[in-house]
């Protein structure tokens, strides 16, 4: 596997992974009107412009991405993706360390995940990441926030 820094030529096989990955989550809260199933092509390409994104390759296959921006001190970590054939692997851990490594400066990294997303919760946790706040979205949704 090989993690390397991303270009908007990949977005469109990123948002094609991206939108397999979150099927998982959005059967969860049984949502399949989340954002990350919602977004468009034209929304992700724009990323690229603020966005460090990365994406994780097994030979010529897309297996993983992850993409951040850093505001003053903080790091936000968002849309971590491993494709469900190679989750369970290291593929996410290894996604994030790199991420990291993108943002010396930075004095703390932060991410959010939803409340009943036990297995992200528990990488998130391994990685020594710990819950900060929590932010009721709807009756059926809660986000976790981590730094």
């Amino acid at each position: 596997m090989m993690i390397v820094r991303s270009s908007v030529k990949d977005a469109a096989r990123i948002l094609e992974l991206q939108k397999l990955a979150y099927l998982s989550e959005a059967a969860i809260y049984n949502d399949f009107t989340i954002p990350p199933l919602m977004q468009t092509l034209h929304d992700l390409s724009r990323e690229f412009a603020t966005k460090t994104v990365l994406k994780a390759m097994a030979d010529e296959h897309l297996i993983g991405s992850v993409r951040a921006s850093q505001q003053d001190g903080t790091c936000c970590v968002e849309r971590l993706i491993v494709h469900p054939d190679f989750q369970g692997r290291g593929v996410g851990t290894s996604l994030m360390h790199k991420i990291e490594t993108c943002f010396p400066n930075a004095k703390r990294f932060e991410l959010f995940t939803g409340h009943k997303s036990d297995r992200n919760i528990r990488l998130y946790r391994r990685l020594g990441y710990e819950v900060f706040k929590e932010q009721r979205i709807n009756e059926a949704l809660t986000f976790t926030f981590m730094e």
